[in-house]
């Protein structure tokens, strides 16, 4: 991990350097992934984060996440570098609840 995220961790707040080093440091992902964090769509369940993106709510739990682009290059995708950022900023929603259960109720709701 470099430097950049050590410093957002100790100061626990985004400001325009430490965004320069993200998006340095991550590209494009790294854009995708601050503008998730402005927009509030990181969720934090009792059981995992969810990241809402344009196609749908991803998973992402210790560094692993349910999207194509990670299960393809096994390296942090926009969604996995959103929670890094919300963690350490506290920029997320917190739902008491459990992300799992969710998952059922969906399956079964429209029978």
């Amino acid at each position: 991990m470099s430097d950049i995220w050590q410093q957002l961790r100790e100061k626990k707040a985004l400001d325009d350097v430490l965004r320069a080093g993200i998006v340095a440091e991550s590209g494009m992902r790294g854009t995708k992934a601050l503008d998730a964090v402005d927009r509030h769509r990181v969720k934090k369940y009792l059981d995992f984060f969810v990241v809402t993106g344009s196609t749908g709510e991803h998973v992402v739990s210790e560094n692993i996440c349910t999207c194509r682009d990670f299960a393809f290059r096994q390296k942090p995708c926009w969604h996995l570098i959103a929670v890094r950022i919300a963690e350490a900023t506290g920029s997320f929603e917190t739902i008491d609840a459990w992300y799992q259960e969710n998952w059922k109720n969906r399956g079964t709701s429209g029978q």
